[in-house]
């Protein structure tokens, strides 16, 4: 089976939510304009989830998803490669995240992990920074390639 990934839209709102959640990911402040969505869709369902806060030129990647019974299939690489190539589109050039269990699986994907002493104040400032995400989760960062935007994806963020 092939996951078409897309830009999130309002009605994938309770789906996307409900997987984040189902993964013990922040769902608290999903609502923000600045968080853009894209989902992995297979037969009408969302099986995947992505998530930005754009704060150009940085980027907060946010909440990585993926339906227990395709974890493994590669399904979150193309994920966190088109939310790369849709974050560059959008005059994105740095991306960070906060993980406490995927810091292996981002560090293969060229995410290098860094102080969150060395996070910038846009960064810094967001809600997932201050208070979703313990101090114990690991920062990562990775400068993206502005050759590799993607202009067949847009996003919207849920309402």
């Amino acid at each position: 089976m092939t996951a078409c990934i897309r830009a999130a839209t309002p009605a994938d709102l309770a789906a996307l939510t409900a997987l984040l959640a189902s993964a013990s990911l922040p769902v608290a402040d999903l609502d923000g304009q600045r968080i853009h969505f894209l989902v992995a869709e297979i037969d009408a369902q969302v099986v995947g989830v992505i998530g930005v806060e754009a704060l150009p030129p940085e980027g907060l990647l946010r909440s990585l998803a993926v339906s227990p019974a395709l974890r493994g299939s590669g399904l979150g690489r193309q994920l966190v490669q088109a939310l790369e190539a849709h974050a560059a589109h959008h005059g994105i050039e740095h991306l960070t995240l906060l993980t406490e269990t995927a810091a292996s699986f981002f560090n293969r994907l060229g995410y290098l992990q860094q102080s969150r002493e060395q996070v910038t104040d846009a960064i810094r400032a967001t809600t997932e920074f201050r208070s979703l995400c313990p101090a114990s989760a690991i920062c990562m960062h990775k400068p993206l390639d502005p050759a590799r935007s993607a202009s067949g994806i847009s996003a919207a963020a849920p309402r």
